[in-house]
C-alpha cells in the first residue's frame, strides 16, 4: 500500500508541478549559471548507495567536499528560499518513482557521517529513505544551528546526527500507513502554512 500510494501520489504531483520544475530549472540557470539539479550519492535501504535529486543551491565547493556542516557561505540566495520553502527538495519525486525513496521515511545520508553509530543505521536502513519525516521537521534549521558552534562537524557527528538516529529508528519501529499520512500532513503545515 506505501509504494503504491508513493509512485502515484508522485507521479501525480510530478504532472502537476512540472511547470514549477521548468521555472525553477531556468531561474537557475539564469541566475546562478550552474546547471539546475544537483546529484549526490546517498546511502539508502539495505546500506546501498543511489543517487539523490535536488535542486542546486549551493555554489561549487573548492574543496571538494559535497556537505559542510553549519557552512552556509556557499548557498546562493536563490538557494536560501529553495531551501526555506523546501522546494530544493521536489526532484527527489524523481527518487520516489524510481524505488530509491519513500514520500516519507528517514532521511539518506552520505556514505560518511553512516560510518558512525554503525549498528543504529543497520536499523535505520531496513526501510526506504524518505524526503521528510519527523526528524526533518525537528531539525529544519539544522544549518543555522550548527552555525553557532566552533565545530560544526563535531556538533554533527555527536549532538545532531544522535538525535537523528533516535527519530529514524522510532519511526522503524512504529511505522504506519496513517502515521505517514500525519507526517506529510504535518510537514505541508510546518512548511507552507506559517
Amino acid at each position: 500500500m506505501k509504494r503504491i500510494f508513493d509512485v502515484v501520489t508522485s507521479l501525480l504531483l510530478f504532472c502537476i508541478l512540472s511547470p514549477l520544475f521548468l521555472i525553477l530549472s531556468l531561474l537557475i540557470l539564469i541566475v546562478d549559471g550552474q546547471a539546475p539539479i544537483f546529484v549526490q550519492r546517498r546511502i539508502g535501504k539495505g546500506g546501498k548507495p543511489f543517487h539523490l535529486f535536488k535542486f542546486r543551491t549551493m555554489r561549487h565547493s573548492l574543496t571538494g567536499k559535497d556537505f559542510d556542516a553549519g557552512n552556509s557561505s556557499r548557498i546562493t540566495a536563490l538557494g536560501k528560499f529553495l531551501r526555506s520553502t523546501k522546494l530544493d527538495e521536489l526532484p527527489q519525486l524523481l527518487n520516489v518513482i524510481l524505488g530509491n525513496m519513500s514520500l516519507v521515511g528517514p532521511r539518506p545520508e552520505v556514505k560518511d557521517w553512516t560510518r558512525y553509530y554503525p549498528e543504529k543505521w543497520k536499523v535505520v536502513h531496513q526501510v526506504r529513505p524518505g524526503i521528510t519525516d519527523y526528524a526533518s521537521l525537528e531539525f529544519r534549521k539544522e544549518e543555522e544551528l550548527l552555525g553557532k558552534y566552533d565545530r560544526p562537524d563535531e556538533a554533527y557527528r555527536d549532538i545532531i546526527l544522535p538525535q537523528k538516529l533516535m527519530l529514524y529508528i522510532e519511526y522503524v519501529n512504529n511505522r504506519s500507513f496513517g502515521g505517514d499520512l500525519k507526517i506529510l500532513l504535518k510537514t505541508i503545515k510546518t512548511v507552507w502554512v506559517k
